[in-house]
């Protein structure tokens, strides 16, 4: 079999959600020395942004100053970063947005893709992305459905097929959130503390995800069991994986 190269990617309904939900995941793949890319399908310019339009800012002043942040917390994570624009409150599914999203996962041949839930009962958005991201990996695969350009892919611009992990919502709960994999980013949890830092419109949200990563990291430490030797002050991400895991050995 062909060595495969990592690729990480990362599809994000607003421009600070990659930072909570997996900003851990992300800094572990770099500093793993493994690419990693986000795509934000929104800046977050009207539902999110409830600071600045207090202050009087203007429409594209506010999506200056978020892609700026979220341009900085991904550079604090280690990863590259795009924005397609689509708007949010609400993100509208499209077939053009999809094709952009094909296109995405066809130049950065994702080896694993995270993304949000299928259930979010709090924003429509975090869901909508979650279904245009599922949607547009399977079309990837097809050497049959052209690029948005309209040229046909070669077989190296296809994908193959990675696994897709739902990463954690802000109210789990009410989204019926059952995590199945726990990441352990005690390592990586430095770079995501910077990335919270380059948020400084949500910053109620610093402590709520360092709260939430540190509660993990126990579930992490938990559910491994006393023989490898985890730290004391283990820090940790949930998922959900969506898709089977392909194996030749339980383990």
């Amino acid at each position: 079999m062909p060595e495969v190269t990592p690729a990480l990617l990362v599809v994000s309904a607003h421009a600070g959600d990659f930072v909570w939900r997996a900003g851990g995941a992300i800094a572990a793949a770099a500093l793993r020395g493994e690419r990693a890319t986000v795509v934000c399908l929104s800046y977050g310019e009207r539902g999110e942004s409830a600071s600045q339009w207090l202050q009087g800012k203007a429409l594209d002043e506010i999506k200056g100053i978020r892609r700026a942040e979220a341009e900085a917390a991904a550079s604090a994570l280690g990863a590259d970063i795009e924005f397609l624009d689509l708007g949010d409150y609400p993100l509208r599914e499209s077939p053009d947005a999809v094709a952009a999203l094909v296109d995405v996962y066809r130049r950065v041949q994702p080896t694993v893709v995270l993304t949000h839930p299928l259930a979010d009962p709090y924003n429509g958005d975090h869901p909508a992305a979650a279904r245009m991201a599922l949607e547009a990996r399977v079309l990837a695969q097809a050497i049959g459905v052209a690029n948005s350009d309209g040229s046909f892919p070669t077989k190296d611009e296809i994908i193959g097929a990675p696994p897709v992990f739902f990463f954690e919502p802000h109210q789990p709960e009410q989204s019926d959130f059952k995590p199945n994999v726990l990441l352990d980013i005690t390592e990586a949890f430095p770079r995501k503390r910077a990335a919270m830092e380059c948020l400084p419109a949500q910053k109620h949200m610093w402590s709520y995800y360092t709260d939430l990563a540190v509660r993990r990291g126990v579930q992490v430490k938990r559910n491994a069991g006393p023989n490898l030797g985890l730290a004391h002050e283990t820090m940790g991400e949930a998922y959900v994986r969506y898709f089977p895991q392909v194996t030749g050995v339980l383990e």
